[in-house]
């Protein structure tokens, strides 16, 4: 198991503070813990969760992590991801750009759809190592449950707080709809060479990621600042943050903040660095546009920005759209210069 006694986060090196949020209040309507989750997603986009509940989940997640990374590379590419635009499956380090310039990332993955581990033991979306799919009912299975009833009690709070029809964000993230929500499990070499990054500043591709990870790493880059600042990791609290397609649906109200990921600080770059997420992404045929016609609210919001504003948040294609484009110009085989990159990005060129 990747979990170790890790180094503590140096003390001395500057971190951006994130609000704790409560989920047990949060499932429990407290209006007061609702604020404080409200305030968090609509200026920086980022928080701390504790009190949800998947801590064990998660350990078995990095077993099967470790368990899939230990298998030999030739084995790992019978399940790679491709070139085509599609996430699901083993991406292996440095098929992605990390930026501009072309340079290849230094991290390797496993991506589950969530719509294979709802159909299990059928097969929905495709078929995973042998290290995954043993683990899929015991382990896989009941993380991605718990991460979507998570991430949709979540949605329900910010479904009231934008004025939306009751249910209108969960059928947008309707389970029954193939979509790109899927769990990752990240692995991350040690002692990378300072200011090396490890994964590229990213806005996320959907709507909420519900993050774990044991070492720093993970950089934010607040709105009207110019320095990159570590979120530290605490232990028992998850990193959540919001994604590219709620921000589009809201207007703008919800904030998708860049970020990226960096060597662990300290002595803590001595070691391998694990991250396990899930990513909650709206349904394949889901158009993304502001819901200002739902929400006035929303309206309201909208009326408030520039005409170029207006225009980031209505790209006019559909969630699959989105999703591919920015999968398939990651990759470093379909680079043909800079402009590949470009087309890898979402709203982070124009900090909506």
């Amino acid at each position: 198991m990747p979990v170790a006694a890790y180094p503590e986060f140096p003390t001395n090196i500057p971190t951006h503070p994130l609000l704790v949020v409560d989920y047990d209040l949060i499932k429990n309507g407290n209006e007061k813990e609702i604020d404080v989750l409200w305030r968090a997603a609509t200026t920086l986009g980022f928080w701390y969760l504790k009190n949800h509940g998947a801590e064990e989940d998660v350990e078995k997640m990095f077993d099967m992590g470790a368990e899939t990374m230990d298998l030999p590379l030739e084995e790992k590419m019978r399940y790679e991801q491709g070139d085509g635009g599609s996430s699901f499956g083993y991406k292996f380090s440095g098929a992605n750009a990390v930026d501009a310039s072309g340079e290849p990332d230094k991290i390797e993955f496993i991506n589950i759809a969530k719509d294979d581990a709802l159909a299990w033991p059928k097969q929905a979306r495709r078929s995973y190592p042998s290290t995954v799919e043993n683990r899929m009912e015991s382990t896989i299975v009941p993380f991605v449950k718990k991460s979507i009833g998570i991430n949709d009690t979540i949605l329900s709070v910010f479904n009231s707080k934008l004025g939306l029809p009751e249910g209108t964000l969960k059928n947008i993230h309707s389970v029954e709809e193939y979509s790109g929500s899927e769990a990752r499990t990240i692995k991350a070499p040690k002692n990378l060479p300072v200011g090396r990054q490890a994964l590229g500043a990213h806005t996320d591709f959907g709507s909420l990621s519900f993050l774990q990870n044991r070492l720093g790493g993970l950089q934010v880059l607040p709105p009207g600042v110019d320095e990159w600042q570590y979120v530290k990791p605490l232990p028992g609290h998850a990193i959540c943050n919001v994604g590219d397609a709620l921000a589009l649906f809201s207007g703008g109200i919800l904030h998708s903040n860049i970020h990226r990921v960096y060597p662990p600080p300290g002595a803590q770059a001595g070691f391998e660095r694990w991250s396990q997420v899930f990513f909650t992404r709206p349904g394949n045929s889901v158009m993304l546009r502001p819901l200002s016609d739902q929400s006035p609210a929303i309206a309201e919001a909208v009326s408030r920005l520039t005409e170029e504003q207006r225009a980031a948040l209505n790209p006019g294609v559909t969630a699959l759209d989105w999703f591919n484009r920015r999968i398939k110009n990651q990759r470093v085989k379909n680079r043909t210069g800079p402009e590949t990159w470009v087309a890898s990005r979402g709203t982070e060129q124009g900090r909506v």
